[in-house]
């Protein structure tokens, strides 16, 4: 088999549309779903790096080469980490006729889905992960997104930056307090010696997280939809 084929390669298929396991080898001890479950702990209570196949064959009580009877490889794991993680999304919330505040609500539930599974910002863009459950919720939201009047590239473009934008929130919540200038010599940079030198002003507010996607679903797609007109 080439290194392609074993890293489920793009001359494999998706391991979504591959049997639970082989055909050959003893009866299974365990399930695929099995299997993710306790990579998806491993993760969640030390990070992807601690996510081999070895560690997940031990919090199984087995040996790694037993795993690849279902998987055939790490890769293939992390997909299905990805897509069961993603599924935690459901049921979606819906504000009747509401298809701004519906989808600053689905913003909010992709904010705590990456406070609970920090390792999930760094899996979520590999294009090889959209599996049934990133589907259902990229189907959710053109669903949600029907009213509007505009191009759908418009539409997906708006999913894809909603995504990105609560990714960086959720990036700077689990570094919060990790970066100051504390004790830096800022001699040399007078605007931030200025900047500094200002009273601070109130803190940022609560609700900075839902007028940012506000502001940027409405420009998207409100411009996008003028554009159409």
């Amino acid at each position: 088999m080439s290194d392609t084929a074993a890293s489920g390669g793009p001359d494999r298929p998706p391991i979504w549309s591959r049997p639970e396991r082989g055909s050959r080898g003893p009866a299974p001890a365990h399930s695929r779903d099995a299997i993710v479950a306790a990579a998806i702990t491993l993760a969640d209570a030390e990070g992807l790096a601690a996510v081999s196949m070895r560690a997940v064959a031990a919090a199984l009580g087995t040996g790694a080469g037993s795993l690849y009877r279902y998987l055939s490889s790490r890769e293939d794991l992390l997909d299905l980490m990805t897509d069961r993680a993603v599924g935690e999304l459901r049921p979606y919330p819906q504000v009747e006729d509401d298809w701004l505040e519906t989808m600053v609500l689905l913003g909010r539930r992709q904010l705590a889905l990456f406070g609970a599974h920090p390792w999930l910002l760094d899996v979520i863009h590999r294009p090889t992960g959209i599996g049934p459950q990133s589907l259902a919720w990229f189907d959710n939201c053109i669903r949600i997104l029907e009213p509007v009047r505009c191009p759908v590239a418009a539409k997906f473009e708006a999913i894809a930056m909603m995504t990105g934008v609560v990714s960086l929130f959720a990036r700077r919540e689990s570094a919060a307090g990790a970066f100051s200038f504390a004790g830096v010599d800022l001699t040399a940079y007078p605007h931030l010696v200025a900047a500094f030198s200002q009273p601070p002003g109130p803190a940022p507010r609560a609700d900075l997280v839902e007028r940012t996607l506000r502001s940027l679903l409405t420009g998207l797609l409100l411009a996008g939809s003028t554009e159409a007109g």
